[in-house]
């Protein structure tokens, strides 16, 4: 029986080391899908880095890695090793996906964006000994008809108290920093309603009374989710998603939402000024009303964790010193932080590569935690000790209790 290995790779800390955990708290999805849509005469193994230990003797004879993030950087690494082995190596995810050139020295082929028929295609070419090719790119239209996930991959493995279920994929909107927006250029692609409500039954039964319900930006589609809440209100689950900041502005939504069981949104502030906004594309969303917005959610009973970036070309040490002060105001229990990092192959990467704005090219130090660019109103230097002056004030004890007791 042929044999493939999926395995999702950790990534390096500060210190140098692997980045380890006790637990999984919020499982992918995308392995346990492939896995479901995987012929029966396979064998499958799932490695999760973080939780476990990579085979490197192995008899698999696929070895599939993916490429969440910064974690390329420890796939690549990964598929080295396996190739010095004879195995047969395959990339995939949005970070292999955006710099295929830059990957396909390390392995046999990559899976260019969604799967759904690349991923077949290719374990049909490897079966009849046809010559697979080195790159596999077949958009998907739409999310219809997918098998439930083999969640039991996931199950037998140290995880949290939630399991993920997909809504949809993409966003409506074309940010130039952001990697879903240089993948899906303004599509969103939407599950059915029966097959969502059939994926968080079954996590239901399987015992778990969270989910976690994966999309890029939820309120993409309101009408979408409000039908979908209106489904999910009788299990009586809670759950968490992202979405934009958007959601507080519709009063009708954000009750159902909220009926429906939702106590965490994650949303992408990004920066407390309209220019760093404006220069990012995403002048759509309102500086001026970050705080009545937030403090619209939290009253509903929606914990808030927002997503930001230093180091937009607006940003000054004045600007990171305030954001400091925009936190604790509004009180964001889980705030989360990077240094501005172009993804390579978003219109930011290229628009700074034109202007000689990039410092380094080399993708391992785009890590979010050291200045890669040229920013306008602060040195490199700067913004690094910046950030990290932000991490320790933010995630200091007496920060932290402020923000979420008192």
């Amino acid at each position: 029986m042929p044999k493939i290995l999926f395995i999702q790779p950790t990534q390096y800390g500060a210190d140098k080391k692997l980045c380890k955990q006790k637990k999984i708290h919020l499982p992918g999805l995308v392995f346990p899908l492939l896995a479901a849509m995987t012929p029966d005469n396979w064998d499958v193994e799932l490695g999760i880095e973080v939780v476990d230990e990579i085979d490197f003797d192995s008899d698999a004879d696929i070895i599939g890695i993916g490429t969440m993030g910064y974690t390329i950087y420890r796939g690549i690494e990964i598929a080295r090793e396996f190739r010095k082995r004879g195995k047969f190596v395959v990339m995939g995810g949005y970070m292999a996906s955006m710099v295929v050139d830059k990957v396909l020295e390390y392995v046999d082929s990559v899976v260019v964006g969604d799967a759904e028929k690349s991923y077949p295609q290719l374990l049909n070419d490897f079966e009849r000994n046809r010559k697979v090719r080195t790159i596999y790119d077949m958009p998907v239209e739409k999310l219809e008809g997918l098998p439930v996930p083999r969640y039991e991959l996931l199950i037998e493995k140290p995880i949290g108290n939630m399991l993920p279920v997909q809504a949809g994929r993409g966003c409506s909107q074309t940010c130039s920093f952001c990697s879903i927006a240089s993948l899906y250029k303004g599509r969103y692609l939407a599950r059915p309603i029966d097959e969502v409500v059939r994926d968080i039954r079954i996590v239901r039964d399987l015992g778990f009374k969270k989910f976690y319900l994966l999309d890029d930006n939820i309120v993409s589609n309101p009408k979408y989710l409000e039908t979908l809440c209106k489904e999910i209100e009788p299990l009586n689950m809670t759950w968490a998603s992202q979405c934009s900041l958007h959601l507080a502005k519709n009063h009708k939504l954000l009750e159902a939402v909220r009926r429906a069981g939702a106590n965490m949104m994650s949303f992408g502030i990004e920066s407390i000024t309209q220019e760093g906004l404006d220069k990012l594309g995403k002048s759509w969303l309102k500086v001026n009303e970050h705080k009545k917005l937030i403090s619209t959610l939290t009253k509903a009973g929606i914990m808030v964790s927002a997503e930001m970036i230093l180091g937009t070309d607006s940003d000054t040490e004045d600007s990171i010193r305030a954001t400091y002060d925009f936190i604790q105001q509004t009180r964001i229990p889980i705030p989360r932080f990077y240094i501005l990092t172009p993804p390579p192959g978003s219109d930011l990467y290229e628009q700074y590569k034109s202007e000689g704005r990039l410092i380094t090219e080399d993708l391992q130090k785009f890590d979010g935690s050291q200045c890669v660019h040229k920013p306008a109103k602060i040195s490199p230097q700067k913004l690094t000790v910046m950030f990290w002056w932000l991490y320790r004030k933010v995630f200091s004890w007496r920060s932290i209790l402020r923000r979420t007791i008192f």
